[in-house]
């Protein structure tokens, strides 16, 4: 008899709150307001997108942009009362398909794209390539330190135990993988002589 599913959405959550509890970096974001989700991948290969970071706000957090003549806005998501600023998406079964350095890695790549204000914005860095800096090689490179140093407080095996999974493995085990499935959150065009 099959056990529970196994609820990645949950499992993807614990970690997250534990790296922002344990690394300095991380320290600025509130989990609850971060949704948790994945999205099925086209295809199951290795290569292409395995997560996202959708932001709720505009440059500075602000809620309209101006946009070829038009005032526009993003869709508002809540869970209750909380209002997400972030959505934080995964994309299954390619990214529970890689090794364990590689999802964390990952994780940790989205998480520190929320801007250190935390108001719904990415962090941006001077110059045109404003989300990795001048070079994702070497952007990804402080991400796989960041990895380290978390691994080397010795995170619970409760926490990081399923990362070791992949997908088929935690399916077969658990009977199932489930999770939060939201769409990514549309741009609204705001009508401005409604709202004078």
């Amino acid at each position: 008899m099959p056990n529970t599913p196994f609820d990645f959405s949950a499992a993807m959550r614990r970690l997250c709150e534990d790296v922002c509890l344990r690394i300095p970096e991380f320290q600025h974001i509130r989990m609850d307001a971060v949704g948790v989700t994945y999205a099925q991948a086209r295809r199951r290969v290795p290569h292409g997108l395995q997560a996202k970071l959708t932001p709720m706000r505009f440059a500075g957090g602000v809620l309209t942009e101006r946009r070829r003549g038009r005032t526009w806005t993003v869709q508002r998501i809540f869970t209750g009362e909380q209002e997400l600023l972030y959505l934080l998406t995964f994309y299954l079964p390619r990214f529970l398909d890689h090794s364990p350095q590689e999802k964390l890695v990952t994780t940790l790549h989205e998480l520190y794209h929320i801007s250190p204000q935390f108001n719904g914005d990415i962090r941006r860095f001077e110059g045109r390539c404003f989300a990795h800096t001048g070079s994702q090689a070497n952007y990804d490179a402080h991400m796989a330190e960041l990895a380290k140093q978390y691994l080397k407080g010795r995170p619970s095996k409760s926490i990081v135990g399923f990362l070791a999974s992949s997908f088929d493995d935690l399916a077969t085990r658990h009977g199932g993988v489930v999770g939060l499935k939201v769409p990514i959150p549309k741009l609204i065009a705001v009508d401005e002589r409604s709202s004078a």
